[in-house]
């Protein structure tokens, strides 16, 4: 084992673009294009509207977002692009082989998995300044200390865990293909039905969701905020709150499975407000007061209903934006038109046909997902020891 400090390894880079939209580079990296916990990021956006100065990297860069650290973003890049001034840039030096016997080769396969350690990140956060958004400094990242394993152990510590990451990899792309080939029969089974109906005459009731109070009573339910919500169409549980609400609107407000939850408040700039999510848990929830509920008439397929909504938001958002007004930053969608929209209606039985195909996607979906859990875990144990 060698100690060594990430001075010893890195230079920091800081060679400004002042005019990225005339600049000979063509992907942006923003805060928004980072994934907790990943070692390489892959995500960016164009340069063309950029009008702000910006930091160039090379392929083979470390980018690390400096603030809010405890959402523990950093990752390689295999790429040349520019990033904004709230990344640190880390080149790896070219004499390492010569200085601490490790060639910058090995250190790039091997540091990226580093700083996504527990170890980075517990110094990241106790260093970091600030109170509401904590930010990590250039030089204090660079006094971060930590021990490298022996050369072969590097080497099998680094084999295995871009195997891993490669395997993961292939399962995320797994998951889009079955959510395309979802996507792809809706298109296929509806494209040419022409019976419509207003979703208003589908809905058998509707209300929006409860904040209620912290919880002092042994009576708090779980609430689901938006923040539960993802941009594939289902719940993501695994940071719920629970909140003291009144036991008159828990009656009345409970979601029950079938539910569909529309984000009525909210949105950002590429997803705008009107993300729905389908509702089909087992538990005591109520909704957050940023969603409404839609709960169809048991004529309509209840599956159906939401995928067809899913489907309309994720084709129109510029429709969905068009439909909201916004008040200090929040996005508020007018449920009146929404519930005036035009849904297209296909007989009970092609929209039973197209619940077998959801569900059955949804559970290859769940397996897939299992597999990334299961080698996201792997990872952890050979990054942590």
């Amino acid at each position: 084992m060698k100690i060594i400090n990430l001075s010893s390894i890195a230079n920091p880079i800081s060679i400004s673009v002042q005019n990225p939209s005339r600049s000979d580079y063509d992907r942006f990296i923003g805060l928004e294009h980072y994934d907790s916990g990943e070692p390489v990021i892959t995500r960016f956006q164009g340069t063309e509207l950029l009008t702000t100065s910006a930091k160039a990297f090379k392929a083979n860069d470390i980018l690390i977002a400096r603030r809010n650290v405890y959402l523990k973003r950093a990752g390689i890049v295999f790429f040349d692009g520019i990033t904004s001034g709230d990344s640190i840039i880390l080149r790896l030096k070219e004499d390492t082989q010569k200085t601490i016997g490790y060639s910058r080769e090995d250190l790039i396969r091997y540091i990226p998995f580093m700083l996504n350690s527990e170890h980075f990140w517990i110094y990241a956060n106790k260093h970091a300044d600030g109170m509401n958004s904590k930010r990590i400094s250039k030089d204090t990242l660079l006094e971060y200390e930590f021990e490298l394993p022996s050369i072969d152990e590097m080497r099998d510590i680094s084999d295995k865990l871009w195997a891993a990451y490669r395997l993961k990899e292939a399962y995320k792309k797994l998951l889009v293909t079955t959510d395309e080939m979802v996507k792809s029969q809706f298109i296929e089974m509806f494209e040419n039905v022409e019976s419509y109906c207003k979703l208003e005459d589908l809905i058998s009731d509707t209300f929006p969701g409860e904040w209620g109070s912290e919880p002092i009573s042994e009576n708090a339910i779980k609430v689901i905020r938006t923040t539960n919500f993802t941009n594939e169409g289902y719940l993501d549980l695994t940071d719920v709150v629970t909140r003291d609400i009144e036991p008159k609107k828990v009656v009345r407000k409970k979601l029950k499975q079938g539910d569909t939850i529309l984000e009525r408040s909210g949105g950002t700039k590429d997803n705008p407000v009107g993300r729905v999510v389908f509702f089909d848990e087992i538990g005591d929830y109520l909704p957050n007061n940023f969603t409404q509920v839609l709960r169809p008439k048991e004529s309509v397929n209840p599956v159906y209903l939401f995928y067809a909504l899913y489907n309309s938001y994720n084709l129109n958002k510029a429709a969905m934006r068009a439909m909201a007004s916004q008040t200090t930053g929040i996005q508020n969608l007018s449920m009146s038109d929404f519930m005036a929209k035009s849904i297209v209606l296909p007989s009970r039985d092609e929209q039973n046909k197209f619940e077998q195909i959801y569900r059955q996607a949804d559970k290859s979906k769940f397996e897939l997902k299992q597999c990334i859990e299961h080698i996201d875990k792997v990872i952890k144990s050979l990054i942590n020891g």
